[in-house]
């Protein structure tokens, strides 16, 4: 039977990943990527052409808990099943924890959307081995409560040019930020911050600014003037990829109300 016969489905999977050996989720000649790796399994597996969209395109060395990708397949698999079937060829950091059917004009990047995401600093004398992957150490003292204090200025709605590599290509450097949470259990910080939506290389600027902070390089409110200049070279450095991880993604239709995610 020909493929125009047959009738064509839309798959949504929610992803998760160890971004440690990959060059981000986008594919690219320099090295392998997670889009890479799914196209090439999941078009053996149903023996079509599969191309994944993805919500978000993490850079190399970023993690996820939970980001979003569709495709189109003839297949017969239900949508459900979809999951078990492709986690059997994927690489042991790289899983589907979920599989279903969607409308066909779903689209993940350009439906409505509020993304988490969560930094993770070790903020200790002593790297710890096991963490090294996942966090980003820090040997100096941090000041937590300095760093609560510089993130409210953030939240809200505001034009966040200043936090945004120059690679960027958008319309618009207006984002929202729902909620940006600083909060240490032992020797971990996490910076959690929710969105509707983040420019290239956003939440790793936002964490080396609030970085700066702890240190007492800036005080809190210099974050404000930092937001008012619209200039790049006014935040802090872009903290490294490792301790950065995609919590996952929340889509909204009209009924949702985003004051559940401040």
């Amino acid at each position: 039977m020909s493929e125009d016969l047959r009738q064509k489905k839309r798959i949504k999977l929610i992803v998760t990943y160890d971004g440690t050996n990959y060059c981000g989720w986008q594919i690219q000649i320099n090295g392998i990527t997670v889009e890479e790796v799914l196209n090439r399994e999941i078009s053996r597996l149903l023996g079509e052409e599969i191309a994944v969209i993805g919500a978000s395109r993490t850079d190399s060395g970023v993690h996820s808990m939970g980001n979003v990708a569709v495709f189109d397949t003839y297949s017969k698999i239900p949508a459900e099943k979809m999951c078990f079937a492709i986690n059997q060829r994927l690489p042991s950091d790289i899983r589907i924890e979920h599989s279903c059917e969607v409308s066909p004009d779903f689209h993940p990047r350009y439906c409505n959307s509020v993304k988490t995401y969560e930094y993770k600093i070790l903020n200790r004398r002593f790297d710890v081995p096991t963490l090294r992957l996942y966090t980003h150490f820090v040997y100096m003292p941090l000041d937590v409560e300095k760093m609560k204090e510089a993130a409210k200025y953030l939240i809200g709605e505001h034009d966040f040019k200043s936090f945004c590599s120059a690679r960027t290509q958008v319309t618009t450097t207006v984002r929202t930020i729902y909620s940006l949470d600083v909060t240490k259990n032992e020797d971990v910080i996490s910076i959690r911050i929710s969105g509707n939506g983040f420019l290239y290389n956003m939440v790793r600027i936002i964490v080396g600014t609030l970085m700066k902070v702890g240190l007492c390089v800036y005080p809190p409110e210099h974050v404000k003037e930092i937001l008012e200049a619209c200039n790049r070279n006014a935040a802090g450095p872009k903290a490294p990829a490792k301790g950065l991880t995609l919590i996952g993604i929340k889509y909204l239709d009209e009924q949702d109300d985003v004051e559940q995610f401040k």
